[in-house]
């Protein structure tokens, strides 16, 4: 299925082999030890992911769930009036169809889905960059797109990757992608990831962000056996990253289309301010752990740290 499609969620494997998750994982795990395939967002793909990229198609039907459940958890950073900026991914274009619905909001962005996902919203304004069309993931790179992005100033920027590690950051498979995407971050007060927890850990070739410039992240909670992701979280906040988890809840037997999970937020507090933060510069997400008593807060953090 790999070697046909490019790539494969294990959700979709489970409903063909009829048989768990748990059981699809550990299998991925093995033939990836053997350098059949690697592991990626939640399914896995052909091998060499430091160079190779999943296209649109590929990427659109992996880790659905997670990204809906970051995306609804993002959204709620964004405020009327606001103005922002939103690079390429499917997680992205997620986030976009969410934005539709902030009044007076301002987008500038330059792939073509965000657009596209926007494009109907009466009272949000989309501002597209210049740029040569990149068709694998819809999105407009190059110097055209760079220097469209020079002397702009917005609050925010929403950004997605391949891999996200403590040590290198934020990073994708492809330069010129890249190359935009550091153009977006200098024009934002603040940036903010987009990752589901199967990119935690992971390192591709091109470094977009730098992990002390990261001012957010927006993830999905990592499986109880995911020691790798759950270690790059707590790497992640302990650099000062501000951590946001969205929960989707637990998946229905087989894998198969059922009704969305119901959603659980909850943040990880940080104890000192991150070094360089401007002040005022951002709100806290505003979820329900934000209203818990602080030892339900200290217990939680103490529990990711276990894990």
């Amino acid at each position: 299925m790999v070697r046909a499609n490019g790539a494969v969620s294990l959700r979709e494997l489970a409903r063909v082999v009829q048989t768990s998750e748990v059981t699809v994982r550990r299998d991925v795990r093995a033939l990836e030890a053997e350098g059949l395939l690697d592991r990626r967002h939640g399914g896995a793909v052909l091998p060499g992911g430091f160079t190779r990229e999943s296209g649109f198609p590929q990427k659109s039907h992996l880790a659905t769930a997670e990204k809906t459940a970051i995306a609804d958890l993002a959204a709620g950073l964004v405020e009327e009036g606001e103005a922002i900026v939103v690079g390429a991914g499917t997680t992205t274009q997620e986030l976009a169809r969410r934005l539709a619905r902030v009044p007076g909001l301002t987008v500038v962005t330059n792939s073509l889905l965000v657009a596209q996902a926007l494009a109907h919203a009466n009272r949000v304004e989309v501002v597209m960059t210049g740029g040569t069309l990149r068709g694998s993931n819809y999105a407009l790179v190059g110097s055209g797109a760079e220097q469209s992005l020079q002397g702009l100033r917005v609050s925010r920027a929403f950004l997605s990757g391949s891999g996200l590690t403590a040590e290198r950051g934020l990073s994708t498979s492809n330069m010129l992608s890249a190359s935009v995407d550091r153009a977006l971050v200098q024009a934002a007060a603040e940036v903010v990831v987009l990752a589901d927890h199967s990119k935690l850990g992971t390192d591709t070739m091109f470094q977009t962000v730098p992990t002390d410039v990261i001012t957010r992240l927006v993830t999905d909670e990592p499986p109880a056996h995911d020691d790798r992701a759950a270690t790059e979280l707590q790497a992640l906040a302990d650099q000062g990253v501000q951590i946001a988890v969205a929960g989707s809840g637990p998946a229905s037997a087989g894998g198969g289309d059922s009704a969305p999970a119901r959603q659980s937020r909850r943040d990880v507090p940080l104890p000192v301010q991150r070094r360089g933060q401007l002040p005022g510069g951002g709100h806290p997400l505003r979820s329900a752990a934000a209203m818990d008593p602080a030892p339900e807060r200290s217990a939680r953090v103490a529990d990711l740290r276990r894990r």
